[in-house]
């Protein structure tokens, strides 16, 4: 077990931001760690990287009880926050070279290391630009160069995909996967459910300081109500909701613009239901497919729908 969080606690005078939270994670695995905004993520890895004191709970780490003095541990724990957290008058190869010399010493290893560290994340033709001459997925990868050049066994990476475009995204997600392959345990933090859905082995979903669940993707997915969702678009639907509600497992039906999007608990028969019902009542479909359950209704089920600050 690399990571072993029992029963933590954290308060702020009246308000509870840990609530007896637990969670384990595996030597590598990539664990991924979802919630809305405010449900206490960022205070719970505060709290098992020491950065933060709390009221109760016990937190492990490589076997080890983790405190603000635990300098051996910290060592093989390589963090990539959310917001960049370089220095605008060091350049890439200067801010990587510094937080490397953070945990090693030797010279000549962190000179491999910090070359290293810029090949993996492809900033060879950038080590003598300053950030802020960099794009935003550039400093997001310089970001990440500077939390892993030291080579740590376990990596947490906060959101490292926020605000980038979709080549950088993904030039990043398969560094992820290339991190986890070489043997970091990894725990990750995303608003983006599919990234989750396709990078992590195992997930946990927090809410209210506490966590709700934690399995594979197939786990969480089995545990919710809706088991099918069909996707339907009419040509003159008319006033049909209510007697939509009437077909067999139907558990709740949505409209996203002219969509409908019907929901079933259960797998069997769904379509044929579905198209009788359009039959019955002379309707005429223009769209009609159906999808499986994604990680993104797990989620809304869980946490609810309403939008947080």
């Amino acid at each position: 077990m690399v990571v072993k969080v029992s029963n933590l606690v954290k308060k702020y005078k009246e308000r509870i931001a840990l609530d007896n939270f637990n969670m384990e994670v595996e030597e590598g695995e990539i664990l991924g760690l979802l919630g809305p905004n405010g449900c206490g993520k960022t205070t719970a890895i505060n709290c098992i990287l020491s950065l933060l004191s709390f009221d109760k709970g016990e937190i492990e780490i490589f076997g080890q009880k983790m405190t603000p003095n635990s300098y051996d541990i910290k060592r093989q724990i390589g963090i990539v926050p959310q917001e960049v957290s370089v220095f605008e008058n060091l350049t890439v190869k200067e801010n990587i070279d510094y937080f490397c010399g953070l945990y090693v010493e030797e010279k000549g290893l962190r000179k491999q290391y910090v070359e290293e560290a810029i090949e993996f994340v492809g900033l060879s033709d950038y080590i003598k630009f300053y950030p802020r001459k960099l794009s935003g997925g550039l400093r997001r990868r310089l970001n990440i160069a500077c939390g892993i050049a030291h080579r740590p066994k376990l990596i947490f990476l906060d959101e490292p995909t926020v605000a980038v475009d979709a080549q950088s995204r993904n030039f990043i997600l398969d560094g992820i996967k290339r991190l986890n392959k070489e043997g970091s345990t990894i725990i990750y933090t995303t608003h983006y459910l599919e990234e989750a859905e396709t990078l992590c082995k195992r997930i946990i979903i927090m809410d209210n300081g506490k966590s709700l669940v934690s399995g594979t993707n197939e786990e969480l997915k089995a545990m919710i109500t809706t088991t099918e969702k069909i996707v339907v678009k009419f040509l003159e639907p008319g006033s049909i909701d209510d007697k939509m509600k009437e077909i067999p497992h139907v558990v709740d039906i949505e409209r996203d613009g002219e969509d409908y999007i019907v929901k079933f608990e259960n797998g069997f028969n769904n379509m044929a239901n579905l198209l009788e019902f359009i039959k019955d009542n002379n309707l005429t479909y223009t769209k009609f497919y159906s999808q499986i359950p994604t990680l993104n209704d797990v989620f809304l089920q869980l946490t609810g729908k309403e939008l947080r600050d």
